[in-house]
């Protein structure tokens, strides 16, 4: 007889250890196991190996919501980052429930029985449990390969070729020459990371990608710590990098002419003089039509100031024994050559997934809110954000599991299922973003809609009102009992009276008078909290309140000109 659980994970990385955390926080009489198709839980951040690999994002923010980051560095190492994860999963105790090497292969829903059954390879055997609910934090990419671009005549390369993903433990690189293929994330921390031991390294791009600096510790961030100690820092800084996250990203999508020439300016600044920035940091695309590269410190900048480092924008024509010849002519000189050309995307982990004994083609769903598919019951999957922390969107997802599952529970549902009956609803891909690896093999993955719910956006800020507070029950989510089960609902709390529409409202215990001390409350502590204003003031360079300050009076702008022309 198989095992079974109520919540089955499907991952052990940065999303499914934090999905365990919520689980077993808001529901500790509920049974769940996690299972990973590797020998280690951390996800990305175990698997990745390559000199320099670290966050893109701010550690506030890809850190999770109920664990504070400690450490000063906001942009942090891997290795740090992983025993951010293993730490959270060690003193919740989450770690006794991972069960590795298992790959799950197949998941069939009954609604006879209204649970999954999961089979994974583990071994030479094929391990099976049954679930109630089935949450799949197994990220977006293949962790068996990465992408391998057509690279001409790369046979004819003597030298030694290295994939990222595959990053052999013992490669010694020491004053060779280093041409990393590639202009995003992994290349722009590889080649700087290499270039201190290396003797040159090279960033072959075939054209030019947007890449800003930030500071590798945040001045705001420690301003704060001093003031109002370690947890109440980390959400400030939180809320202040979400924020200011949001407002390039605005600004970009409304004024990009204005955010190209910021981020040029920039680049300048920290470039030699005279360097030809047009030709190897001007993208044809706007910023934020593909993701922005981020460097802690400028030490991209700061290698190629000091000579360590070049960059070499062209098509390549061939490689040739000794290096490789692009289509203007110019020859570079190899000894080893890292293609860094990226992700290969995989929907699901590869999961096959069946309903009452109907295979489910995942093109042919819709995501409910970007986390739930169309027609498939009691089944819930994480994608991050493409344009902010990836845990920003994860922590939301398991969030709405919860209440989702707390819904249920109140009211003796035994299956939830998103339906999509409107006809205005038109299909639109799930990730809208030019990046390749996404372009490559978007039409493997479920659709999105034209409207709500079945629209994915890429705001962290409308996420957190419908995810966090939005109706459970919104005419969209299906919900049903097995007949044979009659289980009374639960009592909501005190104070708390349920509505037709599944969330809660404040009942009529509320009168004026206690309305009134909440709001005078409330005034007394915005006085108290003053000091932030000052801190965040006080942390900020000149130069970047300058910048700070052209880009809130354009967004304002874009605000203000619709409304009066």
């Amino acid at each position: 007889m198989s095992e079974h659980v109520d919540v089955l994970i499907v991952g052990a990385g940065l999303s499914g250890i934090g999905a365990a955390h919520h689980i077993q926080t808001a529901f500790p009489g509920k049974t769940y196991a996690i299972l990973e198709a590797r020998d280690a839980m951390g996800g990305t951040w175990d698997l990745f190996r390559y000199p320099g690999v670290r966050s893109d994002s701010d550690m506030q923010t890809l850190g999770y919501r109920f664990r504070p980051w400690t450490e000063a560095k906001a942009i942090a190492d891997g290795p740090s980052i992983l025993r951010y994860v293993r730490d959270t999963a060690t003193e919740a105790g989450i770690d006794q429930h991972i069960r590795y090497h298992h790959r799950v292969t197949r998941a069939s829903w009954s609604s006879t029985d209204a649970r999954w059954t999961v089979e994974a390879t583990h071994g030479t055997e094929t391990a099976v449990l049954t679930s109630s609910f089935l949450l799949v934090c197994s990220g977006y990419y293949r962790y068996d390969h990465g992408y391998q671009a057509e690279l001409p005549g790369i046979g004819n390369f003597r030298g030694q070729v290295v994939h990222p993903q595959q990053w052999p433990e013992n490669l010694d690189y020491a004053g060779k020459r280093v041409v990393v293929v590639g202009s995003g994330a992994t290349a722009v921390t590889l080649v700087p990371a290499m270039a201190g031991t290396a003797g040159h390294v090279t960033m072959l791009q075939r054209s030019p990608t947007y890449i800003i600096s930030l500071p590798t510790e945040d001045p705001i961030d420690a301003r704060f710590r001093k003031l109002f100690g370690t947890r109440r820092a980390y959400t400030l800084t939180r809320w202040k990098n979400v924020l200011v996250s949001t407002l390039i990203y605005q600004l970009s999508q409304h004024r990009p002419r204005m955010m190209r020439n910021w981020i040029r300016n920039m680049t300048i600044r920290q470039l030699p003089a005279g360097y030809d920035v047009d030709t190897h940091f001007k993208p044809v695309y706007n910023p934020w039509d593909q993701r922005l590269c981020l460097v802690p410190d400028g030490d991209l900048f700061r290698a190629i100031r000091h000579r360590q480092a070049s960059v070499a924008t062209g098509r390549i024509e061939t490689f040739t024994e000794h290096g490789v010849r692009l289509e203007s002519g110019e020859v570079l000189a190899a000894d080893i050559v890292v293609t860094a050309t990226g992700l290969q995307l995989l929907a699901l982990g590869g999961i096959e997934l069946a309903v009452d004994g109907h295979d489910i083609s995942l093109p042919g769903t819709m995501a409910y809110k970007g986390m739930m598919l169309s027609g498939v019951p009691n089944f819930a999957f994480t994608i991050g954000y493409t344009n902010a922390s990836w845990t920003l969107k994860a922590d939301l997802v398991s969030e709405y599991v919860c209440r989702l599952l707390g819904y249920m529970d109140s009211r003796g549902y035994d299956q939830c299922v998103p339906v999509n009956d409107d006809p205005r609803v038109t299909e639109r891909p799930l990730l809208d973003f030019a990046a390749g690896y996404v372009l490559r093999a978007i039409d493997q993955f479920p659709r999105a809609g034209s409207r709500a719910p079945w629209r994915l956006g890429m705001s962290y800020l409308n996420d957190l009102i419908t995810l966090r507070h939005g109706k459970i029950d919104d005419g969209t989510m299906r919900f049903s009992r097995l007949a044979k089960v009659r289980r009374p609902a639960r009592a909501v709390p005190p104070r708390l009276t349920a509505n037709p529409g599944g969330d809660h409202q404040l009942g009529g215990a509320i009168g004026l008078a206690e309305l009134t001390t909440v709001a005078a409350t409330a005034t007394t502590r915005a006085a108290r909290h003053a000091p932030y204003l000052a801190a965040l003031v006080h942390g900020y360079h000149v130069a970047f309140l300058a910048d700070a300050a052209v880009m809130l009076a354009a967004s304002l702008t874009a605000l203000v000109l619709p409304a009066v022309s």
